[in-house]
């Protein structure tokens, strides 16, 4: 922390530094508005699989788009992970292309572009970078997309560690034509990549012209203030809350190889003073599998993300709280080596969602007991399904990347939300008229899953419920967890519900499904059904609002059996309205028996 952080004074105007502060943050959204409407693929057009911002010479985060925390928390180790092998070897017109899970990618197919930005005063000296990510839909594994069962890292994707595809303002055409003809998906690669080159040089340009109009000095000593204004505004935060030391645990389904053998997560929390420290060490080790999560570029963004969310969420606050480097400084994330957050090369850390989402809400668990009015219930995993099938006139794959969204727990004060991505992701749902009209497939159902929510004095969200039928013959892969172990309740909340996966062939018979498959083979008019975990409950159901339970039942989200057994609420079916009197017995009924 830097001495100025500590005082709180500044060495700029604080009109100049808001105006500034500002300036940084509209250059974040706007790189992530070009990378939206410039891509080409549906993950990064629809979904949102990407992100983008502006970063220190040194790879600290200025500011970033608001998309996906794991693609922009994760550009600082890009940075580090391909500066360490071209040792400051970057001219002006240079552009990098890095991907390299063991040296700061968050996972290969989320490719990074950056841009160095150089003082048009001192044209050897590097200020800043412009930088982006996006989840390409193929880059040359064994398998079409993403896979599980895989061997190693070579086998997961093609490696692009730190090469400069454009040096010097000229693109280097045989490294080009190398990356499209590694890719099964050469149509939406080009158009994702192109698009981070052209949001790269949005932010170049935009960076620039504040150094025009405001003088370097004043633009870089800007930086660093906001940096530190956010590191005191995260400190003061933590700082309020006793020192101590929580842990939770959980389980994972399996490694997606290995079936009924879960896999053990641990999550260690310990604050002393303005400082927090994640110990994940005793996780289960790294799998023979892909079912590993890179360190720099996954852990590190998912923990920053969850522990942001928890001591510093902007809802709450009436200041301008950007998000930078600042406030990742108190945070400490410890990853024994060989364990499953921190694998030994050169095992693969292809699908690491699951894991890091697992770790962010072991974390959240862990914290209930000291801030228990900011965390919410178990929530639930994503499902991250990609289908795939080979076309022939056009000598390449379609490939289509889908999220299905899960749902959180209660918290104090709110049901858990619904049908939508949870803890570090962020993403958001592709359309199903956009499937159906790109891909050879059809949605035969999307809908929130028909099961009733966790009973809870906040109940718990509920998971997506999905269907989607194969028009042609191809395949899918399937990145999800949670069939195992439910989400759990908290303060007397019920428990969630666990993920349900399976296949319903031609004929109409049901095949269930273990929650990771990879390159599955599905004939035509074979259907995919996702029924995706539901979070847990949040207090005791018996001190819900009646008229909350009323408006659950009215909305057919519980039946009236339901309200009566998890909620003790008696409902009049005939006039739609609590039976008052019951409902008193019935809950002093239920109390004294406790």
């Amino acid at each position: 922390m830097t001495e100025h952080a500590t005082s709180g004074e500044t060495r700029i105007d604080p009109i100049t530094l808001g105006v500034l502060g500002g300036a940084f943050q509209a250059i974040g959204l706007e790189m992530g508005h070009a990378l939206k409407r410039m891509a080409y693929s549906p993950a990064a057009q629809q979904v949102e699989d990407l992100g983008g911002g502006l970063f220190t010479a040194d790879g600290r985060e200025i500011c970033e788009s608001d998309t996906t925390p794991m693609h922009i928390g994760s550009i600082p180790a890009y940075i580090q992970g391909f500066m360490r092998r071209l040792e400051g070897n970057v001219n002006p017109g240079d552009i990098i292309i890095h991907n390299n899970p063991y040296h700061g990618a968050s996972h290969s197919p989320d490719l990074c572009v950056a841009i160095p930005i150089f003082d048009p005063a001192h044209p050897n000296e590097l200020l800043a970078w412009s930088a982006s990510t996006i989840h390409l839909s193929d880059t040359g594994g064994v398998f079409p997309g993403i896979a599980i069962d895989v061997h190693d890292v070579w086998a997961e994707s093609k490696i692009y560690d730190s090469l400069k595809l454009y040096e010097n303002g000229v693109r280097n055409e045989q490294l080009w034509q190398f990356f499209i003809d590694n890719t099964r998906t050469p149509s939406y690669v080009i158009g994702d990549t192109e698009a981070m080159i052209a949001a790269g040089k949005l932010g170049e340009k935009r960076f620039l012209g504040l150094l025009e109009r405001y003088g370097r000095e004043t633009v870089m000593d800007a930086v660093e203030e906001f940096l530190d204004y956010c590191e005191r505004m995260m400190r003061a935060q933590i700082e309020a809350v006793p020192d101590g030391t929580w842990e939770a645990e959980g389980w994972l389904d399996d490694d997606g190889r290995n079936r009924g053998e879960p896999l053990y997560v641990h999550t260690k929390i310990t604050i002393e003073g303005s400082d927090i420290t994640v110990d994940l060490s005793k996780s289960c080790d790294n799998v023979p599998t892909g079912f590993n999560v890179p360190f720099g570029g996954s852990v590190l963004p998912g923990i920053y993300t969850v522990i942001r969310s928890v001591f510093l969420d902007e809802a709450t606050f009436t200041d301008f709280i950007p998000q930078n480097d600042g406030i990742f400084r108190p945070i400490k994330v410890i990853a024994r080596e060989g364990s499953i957050f921190n694998p030994e090369f050169p095992r693969s850390a292809l699908s690491r969602v699951c894991p890091i989402l697992r770790a962010s809400d072991a974390a959240i668990q862990a914290l209930a007991e000291v801030v228990p009015d900011r965390v919410a219930a178990g929530s639930s995993s994503i499902g991250v399904g990609v289908y795939t099938g080979y076309i022939p006139e056009k000598s390449e794959y379609w490939v289509h990347v889908e999220i299905n969204e899960g749902s959180y727990g209660g918290r104090c004060g709110k049901d858990g939300i619904d049908a939508i991505d949870v803890l570090t992701v962020n993403s958001r749902n592709t359309p199903i008229e956009e499937t159906d009209w790109l891909f050879p497939l059809r949605t035969e159902r999307y809908e929130l899953r028909d099961v009733e929510p966790a009973p809870g004095q906040w109940r718990g969200g509920i998971g997506i419920i999905r269907s989607n039928t194969f028009v042609e013959g191809g395949a899918f892969t399937s990145e999800t967890d949670r069939a195992y172990e439910p989400p759990p309740g908290l303060f007397g909340g019920g428990t969630g519900h666990t993920l349900r996966l399976y296949r319903i062939d031609p004929e109409g018979a049901e095949h269930p499904l273990e929650s990771k498959q990879t390159n599955y083979s599905m004939d035509a008019g074979s259907t995919l059904v996702w029924e995706q975990a539901c979070g847990g409950g949040y207090g005791d159901p018996l001190r819900r609002d009646p008229e909350a339970v009323l408006r659950d039942y009215l909305d057919e989200f519980i039946s009236a059996d339901g309200a009566r057994e998890g909620y003790g609420v008696v409902i009049d079916e005939t006039a739609e309205a609590v039976d008052a009197a019951a409902t008193e017995r019935l809950r002093a009924q239920r109390g004294g028996n406790r």
